[in-house]
């Protein structure tokens, strides 16, 4: 009697190029270091169980809880062979799946976590460690809010202030776009503070000084920028108008003009091949004084006051244009209509005027 031949289908798709890239990354063995679980534990390490996790939520576009094990189970010699031979659906039970949260929800331990993740990363891949972006977002939700938890109300960025929302801060390697650290914060906190702390960690997880940290207006707090300079870094980051206000800028740019100062030109090759200008201005250098860390710290900070050409372009088309509507309007006051009120004066005409 012939035996009965059973087959069964997997798709491998994506899932042994993201395991293996993940544990090329030793994102598993470092979470078993950094991330204490309970002695009792069975089954597959912590570690092992999150970048299966982290393969589903890649590979599917899903991550929701309650679809891992079904998914793991129709996958599972595709997992076995991708270097995970004691693996089973069982580990991935939405009440493990839930332990793997609380347990990352500790900041201590992510941190600690994140900065040998980061040097690690840094080594395999050589990558050049010159200039680190920092940026901060916002994430609304819909859920409730309460006073203990991240989602708070605050300044909303999509115009939204009566939902709840939490704040991201991500400091990534440039031009790579590899994120080194992120922080996540409650919705009500501000941009301003968020800076220091995370370029701090940035510098104890590469553990290198001498490096361009790049961010908004918001980086460009006087502490933030005194803090950098005093641990031998350098920053790039345009001033708002807390900092120079527009009449300061104004009085600047006479100063120089008076100086006959050079020029500098900022130009471009267009799709034609052809140079063309697109922005221009002065450089300046200014000394600046701020208490770090109970010291007094004082360092040149170069400035440069640049106009874009084609923001130029599109403030005086803008001009040009009110002024046209203004002047056809003054010309419609003393046009005689039918049901409309005749100017007789001056005073009446200037009066007119004032309104448009």
């Amino acid at each position: 009697m012939k035996e009965t031949l059973k087959i069964e289908t997997e798709r491998v798709d994506d899932i042994p190029l993201l395991l293996a890239h993940m544990q090329r990354m030793k994102i598993a063995s470092l979470l078993d270091q950094h991330i204490p679980v309970h002695g009792n534990r069975k089954g597959l390490s912590f570690g092992n169980v999150v970048i299966v996790w982290l393969a589903h939520i890649l590979s599917e576009g899903d991550h929701r809880m309650n679809h891992v094990q079904g998914w793991s189970k129709r996958r599972l010699e595709t997992i076995h062979g991708s270097g995970l031979s004691s693996f089973d659906s069982s580990d991935m039970t939405d009440d493990r799946l839930a332990d793997v949260l609380r347990l990352l929800s500790s900041d201590s331990h992510w941190v600690e976590f994140e900065q040998d993740l980061m040097g690690n990363l840094v080594r395999v891949y050589d990558m050049q460690k010159e200039c680190v972006r920092v940026d901060t977002t916002t994430a609304k939700s819909y859920a409730e809010v309460n006073e203990e938890g991240l989602l708070q109300l605050g300044h909303s960025k999509d115009h939204r202030p009566d939902l709840g929302q939490l704040k991201i801060v991500l400091a990534s390697l440039d031009p790579l776009g590899m994120p080194l650290a992120t922080e996540v914060l409650s919705g009500e906190c501000a941009d301003d503070p968020v800076y220091e702390p995370i370029i701090a960690r940035v510098r104890d997880g590469l553990k290198k000084t001498g490096l361009l940290y790049v961010g908004d207006c918001k980086m460009a707090a006087l502490q933030t920028r005194a803090s950098i300079q005093y641990h031998g870094d350098f920053y790039l980051c345009p001033l708002s108008a807390v900092q120079v206000p527009p009449d300061q800028i104004q009085e600047e740019v006479d100063k120089l003009k008076g100086q006959d100062t050079r020029l500098i030109k900022v130009e471009r090759v267009n799709d034609k091949g052809e140079r063309v200008c697109i922005a221009q201005g002065y450089e300046m250098s200014l000394n600046l004084t701020a208490e770090v860390n109970g010291q007094v710290e004082t360092w040149t900070e170069r400035r440069f006051l640049i106009q874009s050409t084609s923001g130029a372009e599109a403030a005086k088309h803008t001009l040009l244009e009110r002024l046209d509507k203004a002047q056809k309007a003054i010309q419609e006051i003393v046009v005689r209509k039918q049901g409309k009120q005749r100017v007789t004066n001056r005073i009446e005409i200037d009066q007119a005027i004032k309104k448009i």
